[in-house]
């Protein structure tokens, strides 16, 4: 069992400084080896649900997390709540337009006040740079639960769910098609090349990864022996691969472009001719929600290649090893089995 190493109720220990606490706002924020360890303690604590207490009631009572919504959430909302509460604290759900950050309070203000009030942070959100100011003011850790650029949290499940699968991830090929300029692309890149996967990327023209993210995917690849494909050509990035996974090409914010939207990435979708040039026992991904007959077919995500629902189920798993393993490494709880 794990025992709590802050000295407040909710809030950090005053000896724990903002320089030692760890984040997750993108995916390249945790090393290769930090990455790995993540996910074998999901594995653990999903075979063992309750093993790990971060959060529970100790003389100082049960900590709280606070669960930010700025755009809305199924599977985010649910997975977080019940991780949280597995793990014996109390999910604080604040809701889209619930609170006032970053127009009636400053994002820096509202991390300072939070800090002494809760144990973690998770934020789903627009723009990465209120994350960032929201971890640079907060003694506590800050999780992003979706931005504009990234969904790391989303690649955590995936990784646990395709290992489950697959065994091994280093080695491994998974290609990504559809809209690739989003925050679900670049998380595929540097998530994937993180565990040492050879990622390939397939989207049109103006809707591909920025020139930035690709850079960051090549330099992590190099440490890990993965690799990084940006191509327009679906079928160069499915010829073969042991991993599929697509996403919706009409996100939020965007549906005034959904019939352009549809004509444009219609190439891209991953049906049952796509899946033909895959590797023949190869497993299928998507995020959530799905749109059958566009991004995937409905033969495809409800067939025998999908671990669509395994992938949904890792959410909870994936997070509350994360959540666990921040708190580890910020001096705030203490995880046996982590060194």
């Amino acid at each position: 069992m794990t025992s709590t190493a802050a000295s407040s109720t909710t809030g950090p220990s005053p000896a724990t400084s903002k320089s030692r606490t760890r984040h997750f706002l993108k995916d390249t924020d945790l090393s290769p080896a930090e990455q790995a360890e993540v996910l074998d303690l999901a594995a653990r604590m999903k075979a063992a649900p309750y093993s790990v207490q971060p959060f529970a009631a100790d003389g100082n009572g049960r900590k709280t997390v606070a669960v930010i919504f700025d755009k809305t959430s199924t599977r985010t909302r649910v997975s977080f709540a019940t991780g949280v509460a597995d793990m014996g604290g109390n999910a604080l759900i604040i809701n889209p337009g619930e609170a006032q950050i970053g127009h009636k309070e400053s994002v820096e203000d509202t991390a300072k006040v939070l800090e002494r009030m809760v144990s973690t942070i998770v934020w789903r959100t627009g723009a990465h740079s209120g994350l960032v100011a929201m971890a640079e003011n907060s003694r506590v850790p800050v999780i992003n639960a979706l931005c504009d650029d990234y969904h790391p949290c989303q690649l955590l499940a995936d990784l646990l769910t395709i290992k489950e699968h697959k065994g091994a991830l280093q080695g491994l090929t998974m290609s990504y098609l559809g809209d690739s300029a989003n925050n679900m692309a670049n998380s595929y890149l540097l998530a994937g090349v993180t565990a040492g996967m050879n990622v390939r990327i397939a989207g049109p023209e103006g809707y591909l990864p920025s020139p930035e993210i690709i850079a960051a995917a090549e330099d992590r690849a190099v440490e890990t022996g993965g690799s990084v494909l940006v191509t327009v050509d679906p079928a160069e990035a499915l010829l073969g691969a042991d991993v599929v996974a697509t996403d919706t090409w009409v996100s939020m914010g965007q549906e005034d472009e959904k019939e352009a939207r549809l004509r444009l990435f219609r190439d891209y979708s991953v049906d049952e001719a796509a899946m033909k040039l895959a590797a023949p026992d190869a497993v299928v991904l998507h995020c959530l929600p799905a749109y059958r007959g566009y991004e995937i077919a409905a033969g495809v995500i409800d067939g025998p290649q999908s671990v669509v629902w395994d992938e949904a189920e890792n959410r909870l798993h994936a997070q509350k090893a994360l959540m666990a393993w921040l708190m580890h490494r910020s001096g705030l709880a203490v995880v046996d089995g982590l060194g």
